[in-house]
Protein backbone atom coordinates (compact mmCIF):
# COMPACT_ATOMS: atom_id res chain seq x y z
CA UNK A 1 0.00 0.00 0.00
CA UNK A 2 2.77 2.41 0.93
CA UNK A 3 4.75 1.65 -2.21
CA UNK A 4 1.65 2.32 -4.35
CA UNK A 5 1.16 5.71 -2.67
CA UNK A 6 4.82 6.54 -3.15
CA UNK A 7 4.72 5.60 -6.84
CA UNK A 8 1.58 7.64 -7.47
CA UNK A 9 3.17 10.64 -5.72
CA UNK A 10 6.27 10.33 -7.91
CA UNK A 11 4.13 10.14 -11.05
CA UNK A 12 2.28 13.26 -9.92
CA UNK A 13 5.55 15.12 -9.47
CA UNK A 14 6.57 14.14 -13.00
CA UNK A 15 3.37 15.62 -14.39
CA UNK A 16 3.79 18.82 -12.39
CA UNK A 17 7.40 19.22 -13.49
CA UNK A 18 6.41 18.60 -17.12
CA UNK A 19 3.76 21.31 -16.87
CA UNK A 20 6.30 23.72 -15.38
CA UNK A 21 8.81 22.95 -18.15
CA UNK A 22 6.30 23.59 -20.93
CA UNK A 23 4.82 26.65 -19.25
CA UNK A 24 8.10 28.42 -18.58
CA UNK A 25 9.56 27.61 -21.96
CA UNK A 26 6.39 28.67 -23.75
CA UNK A 27 6.37 31.94 -21.84
CA UNK A 28 10.05 32.55 -22.57
CA UNK A 29 9.67 31.76 -26.25
CA UNK A 30 6.62 34.00 -26.57
CA UNK A 31 8.39 36.89 -24.85
CA UNK A 32 11.47 36.44 -27.02
CA UNK A 33 9.45 36.29 -30.21
CA UNK A 34 7.45 39.36 -29.30
CA UNK A 35 10.53 41.36 -28.42
CA UNK A 36 12.42 40.33 -31.56
CA UNK A 37 9.48 41.16 -33.85
CA UNK A 38 9.07 44.50 -32.10
CA UNK A 39 12.74 45.37 -32.52
CA UNK A 40 12.80 44.26 -36.15
CA UNK A 41 9.80 46.45 -36.97
CA UNK A 42 11.57 49.38 -35.30
CA UNK A 43 14.74 48.63 -37.27
CA UNK A 44 12.87 48.42 -40.57
CA UNK A 45 11.14 51.70 -39.74
CA UNK A 46 14.51 53.38 -39.17
CA UNK A 47 16.26 51.79 -42.15
CA UNK A 48 13.77 50.66 -44.80
CA UNK A 49 16.47 49.80 -47.33
CA UNK A 50 17.79 47.01 -45.06
CA UNK A 51 14.45 45.25 -44.68
CA UNK A 52 15.57 42.09 -46.50
CA UNK A 53 18.53 41.46 -44.20
CA UNK A 54 16.53 42.32 -41.09
CA UNK A 55 13.65 40.05 -42.10
CA UNK A 56 15.98 37.15 -42.89
CA UNK A 57 17.72 37.45 -39.54
CA UNK A 58 14.36 37.72 -37.80
CA UNK A 59 13.01 34.56 -39.43
CA UNK A 60 16.12 32.57 -38.49
CA UNK A 61 15.85 33.75 -34.89
CA UNK A 62 12.14 32.95 -34.73
CA UNK A 63 12.82 29.47 -36.08
CA UNK A 64 15.41 28.87 -33.34
CA UNK A 65 12.98 30.05 -30.65
CA UNK A 66 10.20 27.84 -31.98
CA UNK A 67 12.56 24.87 -32.11
CA UNK A 68 13.49 25.47 -28.48
CA UNK A 69 9.81 25.43 -27.52
CA UNK A 70 9.24 22.17 -29.41
CA UNK A 71 12.28 20.60 -27.74
CA UNK A 72 10.89 21.56 -24.33
CA UNK A 73 7.62 19.85 -25.23
CA UNK A 74 9.60 16.73 -26.10
CA UNK A 75 11.44 16.90 -22.77
CA UNK A 76 8.14 17.32 -20.92
CA UNK A 77 6.69 14.25 -22.66
CA UNK A 78 9.81 12.28 -21.72
CA UNK A 79 9.49 13.42 -18.10
CA UNK A 80 5.87 12.31 -17.96
CA UNK A 81 6.24 8.88 -19.52
CA UNK A 82 9.74 7.74 -18.58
Amino acid sequence: MLSYLLLSAIEGLGSISAAIVVGLTGFGAAMGMGMSVSKSVDAIGRQPEADGKIRTTLMIGLAFMETLAIYSLLVAILIMFV
